[in-house]
């Protein structure tokens, strides 16, 4: 069941699943360009995953997707300004600490909010996105064209066509998703990504171009540790089996320790 708050002057959609049984950590999941909460984390089994290991499942509809608001401007999708949502859902539901989770786009919101709110954090996966946190600058600005043509059929690029079908597959507001590539195009420097002391772990696809590799990204952090998603691309690899048991495994030895 999806619920409303207000951060940034823009209500949001999210869901809370506390687990019927176990201890009740929160973990925050940030979704993906184009994608929902339904499309990146329940239907792949994150969901289920974090429920049956007694976690508390708590997932934000960023701005311009799903059931949030859609504004328009791309200034309106500086990545720290989407980090500031993940806070301030945090601030509304009263939780002081949490684990956080995202993919792709989600990934780098998710790198933004360890920098600015270390305290807040227990533990970091960033999924879908490497070394292309610090060396480059989101999508392809082509994607937002791409969102934009009104003959779709006619997009020959394979990525824009990938996000434009995405896109319409899953009723999203073109408009917005457009905005949102122009507007959020911020990366890490180096020495910004040296300065995530959270213990992360960081899963990319072996077969996906559009993250960068892991590795790279890895050595730039003090706390922080590689999965390669075996035989994935970007779409795939979010609800590989692997890539869940290696972030519910992450997450349980933080716990644990």
């Amino acid at each position: 069941m999806l619920h409303h708050f207000h951060s940034d002057g823009l209500r949001l959609a999210y869901r809370d699943e506390p687990a019927a049984d176990g201890h009740n950590m929160p973990v925050l999941l940030v979704h993906g360009f184009a994608s929902s909460i339904e499309v990146n984390w329940n239907f792949p089994g994150w969901f289920k995953t974090y429920g049956d290991a007694g976690y508390r499942v708590i997932a934000i509809e960023n701005r311009g997707h799903g059931a949030s608001e859609k504004p328009t401007e791309p200034a309106a999708y500086h990545t720290d300004r989407m980090a500031g949502d993940a806070l301030a859902l945090l601030d509304h539901l009263g939780i002081e600490r949490a684990f956080l989770q995202g993919y792709s786009m989600g990934a780098r919101i998710s790198a933004f909010v360890a920098l600015r709110a270390p305290e807040r954090l227990r533990g970091l996966a960033l999924g879908g996105l490497g070394i292309h946190l610090v060396d480059g600058v989101g999508l392809p600005l082509g994607i937002a064209e791409a969102l934009e043509r009104p003959d779709p059929e006619a997009i020959t690029d394979p990525t824009q066509k990938m996000f434009r079908t995405f896109a319409d597959r899953n009723r999203q507001d073109l408009a917005a998703l457009a905005a949102c590539i122009r507007g959020s195009r911020q990366a890490l420097t180096p020495d910004e990504a040296g300065r995530i002391t959270t213990p992360a772990i960081v899963c990319v696809g072996t077969n996906d171009p559009i993250a960068g590799a892991p590795e790279p990204l890895v050595a730039l952090m003090p706390a922080a540790e590689a999965f390669a998603i075996e035989g994935r691309d970007h779409n795939l690899a979010v609800g590989d089996r692997a890539h869940r048991q290696a972030v519910l495994g992450f997450f349980e030895r933080i716990r644990a320790g």
